[in-house]
């Protein structure tokens, strides 16, 4: 048969598994394992299996995915979050829509200690909903605020998702960070516009917040420092070349206990659950990593890639109405999937095609992070929508309709970084 059609065949497989709830680490390897077979032979696609472990999980790099996750942990410990909403509280909360609006500012906060998305948005609802239930906001207001905050967290650095992005396409984990920092800035400011244009029209949808004394607002600031000194040591010296993007991921966790520690909050039981989390995590990552990796060999070999990419590339088209679809398919892929196993999925297939065209593959991989992001709070699989859900008991169709606004907002957003690569490219061309 046809390696191309062999690979075509295997894609949909792995599609098919995927909406069938089997995790993505094995569903890729799986897929993968038997497509190598169907186009080389049993033999060697067995000992792709005893090959491909070994050399992906000896890469010194990886070591980073665990240590940031062990520093979003300790974060989440010493109550750095609830300390973040607080102060931004106290500074902006008495504006019309002010709590959440603050919620937005926090997560953001939060995010650059954090790297995770569904991290940021359940404890930060946890700690914001009360409050904006405390002023009666609006259900939909107050949520889809939660929701479309916690997706910042994907975006600026540390993230997950850039670490995993970096490693599959062999790009700078430290420029990616750097690009994805102003990008995330911007985010968060759309969306702080998005909640004053809506309270603009409905006050009553986000009522005004207690004013507080000036003393109040820099006495509140105290309570972040750590936070600060954590983001500009570990991100500042990933951009000044003092320390690599691993070594940054060591000091910020290390950090962070400390900061837990000498809060007194870090104690026996709470470092056993911190490290049990980490592991946990860490090992589900390494499994979705693994079998992108055997599931990347088996497309090779079928040349889907390549063939896809020679394709597009003699279409009589504009290269941006290329990557338009690209992009679209992405979203398309995040009403349906785990932001995951979309970069996973769509990244070894569209890379080469991206290359192909001449992109730059730095600020390629924050567009696609950015959409993917988005399907965080599209339906009918906003991940973070069904967190918020879980955690305020507001009906998924309220949410979704608070979302929204929010949605409108970052296609916006995405458009802009499209037409003005330099928003990515500013800080990476920067770094030392």
């Amino acid at each position: 048969m046809d390696p191309f059609i062999v690979g075509l065949i295997g894609i949909a497989i792995l599609l098919v598994l995927l909406f069938s709830g089997i995790s993505i680490g094995v569903a890729m390897a799986v897929v993968g394992f038997l497509g190598f077979a169907v186009l080389v032979g049993f033999w060697p696609a067995l000992g792709l299996l005893k090959s491909v472990p070994y050399s992906t999980f000896a890469d010194y790099n990886l070591s980073v995915i665990p240590l940031f996750i062990l520093m979003g942990s300790f974060a989440f410990a010493a109550g750095m979050s609830e300390n973040l909403f607080n102060a931004v509280y106290k500074w902006i909360g008495h504006f019309r829509g002010g709590v959440a609006q603050a919620t937005i500012v926090a997560c953001a906060c939060f995010a650059a200690i954090s790297g995770s998305s569904l991290a940021t948005a359940a404890t930060l609802g946890a700690v914001a909903l009360p409050e904006m239930k405390k002023y009666k906001y609006d259900d939909g207001l107050a949520t889809g605020a939660i929701a479309a905050g916690g997706s910042v967290g994907i975006l600026i650095p540390p993230s997950v998702i850039l670490i995993i992005y970096g490693i599959i396409t062999e790009q700078s984990i430290g420029k990616l960070f750097l690009a994805g920092f102003i990008p995330g800035i911007m985010e968060t400011v759309f969306y702080l516009f998005t909640i004053w244009y809506l309270t603009f029209f409905k006050p009553h949808h986000g009522p005004k917040g207690p004013t507080t004394t000036f003393r109040e607002k820099i006495t509140s600031l105290g309570h972040t420092w750590e936070v600060v000194i954590l983001f500009l040591v570990v991100i500042g010296g990933i951009y000044m070349g003092w320390f690599t993007t691993t070594e940054a991921a060591g000091i910020g966790a290390f950090g962070t206990f400390f900061f837990a520690f000498i809060r007194r909050k870090m104690s026996w039981n709470v470092f056993k659950e911190s490290i049990v989390n980490t592991c946990t995590t860490t090992g589900m990552l390494f499994m979705i990593i693994l079998g992108a990796m055997i599931f990347g060999y088996f497309l090779s070999v079928s040349q889907v890639p390549s063939s896809l990419a020679g394709t597009v590339a003699d279409l009589p088209v504009n290269r941006y109405v290329i990557l338009g679809i690209i992009l679209i398919i992405t979203l398309a892929l995040g009403c349906v999937m785990d932001s995951m196993a979309i970069v996973l999925l769509t990244i070894p297939v569209f890379f080469p095609l991206i290359i192909d065209m001449d992109f730059n593959p730095i600020w390629f991989g924050i567009l696609v992070v950015r959409v993917t992001e988005m399907g965080l709070i599209t339906p009918p699989v906003g991940l973070n929508v069904f967190i918020i859900k879980g955690i305020s008991g507001v009906p998924i169709g309220t949410i979704f309709r608070g979302v929204f606004p929010h949605l409108v907002a970052d296609a916006i957003q995405v458009v802009f970084l499209v037409a003005f690569p330099q928003i990515t490219l500013f800080l990476p061309n920067l770094m030392k």
